[in-house]
């Protein structure tokens, strides 16, 4: 029986899968068989915990992909519906950043992020990048984050503001940044591991959108434990096999409300004696979250 090992995926690309063992990175290839398997998913993405063999001495193979506990997921662009693009797997927290200054903050991208987080147990951190932007007024929505129990943290890459404390947050778990393009991700991450160097760009003055500057995902250990994942850029997501019964347990605030609706199946947008709307109506629930709800039921539902 040839022996096998466990390792971490820290790289997928080209057909190379690269797997940290105990500190010493392997390049390995899929085993035929895991690659003929049917599946809806990806069968291996940074944050996978995997067996591999060595069946001759020039070689390794990934000859068991171990369950996941928890991924951060989209579905496929192009693919249609039912192909899952999976980003992160098994990861602790999402930081889900944006930045003061262009590119702006939106509240619905925002508000999606958190729904996957929710409904894939991710713990999400808020991260707000470039503090030293900040002018009077632009952090006003924070207090309704803060108000629900999102933790909101600011940052900033050039001047070094927050980033003790981002440090700390990151420590001992596997993280993955995510967000639109030009908010400074690859940026936080040179400050947080120099010696990656990750390539920058600025925010594009015609569109006002950030340029793609990460192309692979690679998953980077960090110096006090844990590690750091970097994806591409994204600018929208769409819920993965995400129950249309559940959206409303992946806002924390309407969660709370569903069981005193007058109504078991109540989807909170027509039906009478409907707490959630009462809330709404109250300003108990703010009125652009319960709007992102809406927004994103109707997505589901064609």
């Amino acid at each position: 029986m040839v022996e096998t090992i466990e390792g971490l995926v820290v790289r997928s690309t080209a057909g190379f899968i690269d797997v940290d063992v105990d500190g010493e990175v392997l390049q390995a290839r899929i085993r035929g068989r895991l690659k003929n398997t049917a599946r809806t998913t990806d069968i291996c993405v940074i944050g996978d915990r995997v067996r591999v063999s060595c069946p001759d001495e020039r070689s390794y193979v990934v000859s068991e992909v171990m369950p996941r506990k928890t991924r951060f997921s989209r579905r496929q662009p192009g693919r249609g519906p039912n192909k899952e693009d999976v980003l992160v797997a098994n990861l602790d927290q999402l930081l889900i950043t944006f930045c003061h200054g262009p590119p702006g903050l939106k509240t619905r991208l925002l508000d999606r992020f958190l729904v996957i987080a929710e409904h894939q147990d991710a713990h999400p951190v808020i991260l707000m990048n470039k503090s030293d932007l900040h002018v009077p007024g632009d952090t006003e929505w924070q207090s309704t984050y803060g108000s629900i129990g999102y933790a909101v943290l600011n940052v900033s890459a050039r001047t070094g503001e927050g980033m003790s404390e981002l440090r700390e947050t990151l420590q001992g778990k596997i993280s993955a940044f995510v967000g639109p393009s030009g908010v400074g991700k690859s940026s936080l991450i040179n400050q947080i591991l120099p010696g990656l160097d990750l390539g920058t760009a600025s925010v594009s003055d015609h569109h006002g959108k950030g340029r793609h500057t990460t192309r692979v995902a690679t998953l980077h250990a960090l110096p006090a434990g844990g590690h750091l994942a970097d994806t591409p850029g994204i600018r929208e997501l769409g819920t993965w096999a995400l129950p249309i019964e559940e959206l409303d347990r992946c806002f924390p605030e309407l969660s709370s409300l569903r069981d005193r609706c007058a109504f078991r199946s109540c989807s909170h947008t027509h039906e009478p004696n409907c707490a959630v709307v009462e809330a709404v109506n109250a300003s108990t629930v703010d009125r652009e979250r319960y709007e992102s709800y809406v927004l994103l039921r109707q997505e589901a539902t064609g």
